[in-house]
């Protein structure tokens, strides 16, 4: 597996054809790639594939989030994600806050995350 932290030759195509492997949905590539642009981008590739992503939003001193954290179904519960993870934690200066899919909050005790504040969602359909 080869990881890389702030993968800079991440780009939209590879991202939507990955991510709706797992999200199906109709994405703008152009609004993807400024995303992309924005975050800090931990990848998983499996040769020339890419199998697992976590992206950071953080101002690099009082916050930072993950606003995701994707691992192709055939390749989880291989270690990717708790890869991810550990890349993460030693590759932000500060600290990261994070929302867990129902289902997911063993997955992330297990990685030594501690549970936190509530959290809470403001809605807005993508336009």
């Amino acid at each position: 597996m080869d990881y890389r932290v702030d993968d800079r030759q991440l780009n939209a195509a590879a991202f939507l054809s990955f991510v709706n492997q797992i999200w199906p949905g109709s994405y703008d590539a152009k609004r993807t790639q400024n995303a992309l642009s924005r975050t800090l981008n931990i990848t998983a590739y499996d040769g020339a594939r890419l199998v697992g992503c976590l992206r950071i939003l953080s101002d690099g001193y009082y916050f930072g989030t993950i606003t995701e954290l994707l691992v192709l179904p055939e390749y989880q519960n291989k270690g990717i994600g708790s890869t991810l993870l550990q890349l993460a934690k030693a590759s932000t200066p500060t600290m990261l806050y994070f929302g867990a899919q129902p289902g997911a909050e063993g997955f992330y005790e297990k990685n030594g995350c501690k549970k936190g504040m509530q959290s809470y969602t403001i809605e807005k359909k993508r336009e």
